[in-house]
């Protein structure tokens, strides 16, 4: 049997070089399983969109050596996991790289609603208005423009419709600020394939690394 690999889906204006990317890249080591973690931004960053960045992790998995493949995505990158999951469902980039399951981590699942929550009206008209939005870019530490295109596509991506099965662990933090846990809660209440965990954090999970890792490897089957 092929190994098994893994592939992190970092956040949005995050980065392959974040802190928890490079947490979990090292915890893989650890034990064996490659972690690849492609740059999910590309070259041009103000034209960013789901769409796009569904074709990079499709290019990233078909560039990896045959095998099952786990996506872990944090926050955005989990959003475009399910969706990068669901693409490639029957299809026969499928049958060399099948993607066995799905870990997400603090889940942006209503991401276009989830914009206009934390931007606020003014901010998201006065995005549409001029096509572009000043955010923070944490991956560069600097301010980067995002253009309104991000938005519109990401309005064509509904998680609640999604049909995929794919077994999914979910973390999601009490605390979160950024994504609402109630609605994640509800996400996963509809879905067999869903187990989902609720820690006592915020939106980076940084104080539960440790237990998330113990909880990833059982759910995995890599305790041995």
């Amino acid at each position: 049997m092929s190994r098994r690999q893994m592939l992190y889906l970092h956040g949005f204006a995050s980065s392959p070089r974040s802190s928890k990317a490079a947490w979990f890249t090292a915890r893989a080591r650890e034990i064996g399983v490659p972690l690849a973690c492609p740059d999910l931004n590309g070259d041009d960053f103000e034209n960013l969109t789901i769409t796009r960045q569904l074709n990079h992790v499709e290019g990233a998995i078909d560039a990896m050596p045959d095998g099952p493949v786990v996506l872990v995505g944090s926050s955005l990158g989990a959003f475009v996991a399910l969706f990068a999951a669901e693409r490639r469902q029957g299809t026969v980039r499928a049958m060399r790289h099948p993607i066995d399951a799905l870990v997400f981590l603090a889940p942006a699942l209503d991401l276009a609603p989830g914009l206009v929550r934390h931007f606020g009206a003014a901010a998201m008209g006065q995005w549409h208005a001029s096509g572009r939005l000043d955010v923070f870019h944490y991956g560069e530490n600097r301010t980067r423009s995002l253009g309104y295109g991000f938005f519109t596509d990401a309005e064509r991506y509904d998680a609640f419709a999604a049909r995929d099965t794919t077994p999914t662990l979910v973390y999601q933090g009490t605390r979160d600020e950024t994504v609402d846990p109630s609605m994640v809660a509800r996400w996963a209440s509809t879905r067999p394939h869903v187990t989902l965990t609720l820690v006592d954090d915020d939106h980076q999970l940084l104080a539960s690394l440790d237990p998330m890792w113990a909880g990833i490897r059982q759910f995995l089957g890599l305790t041995s």
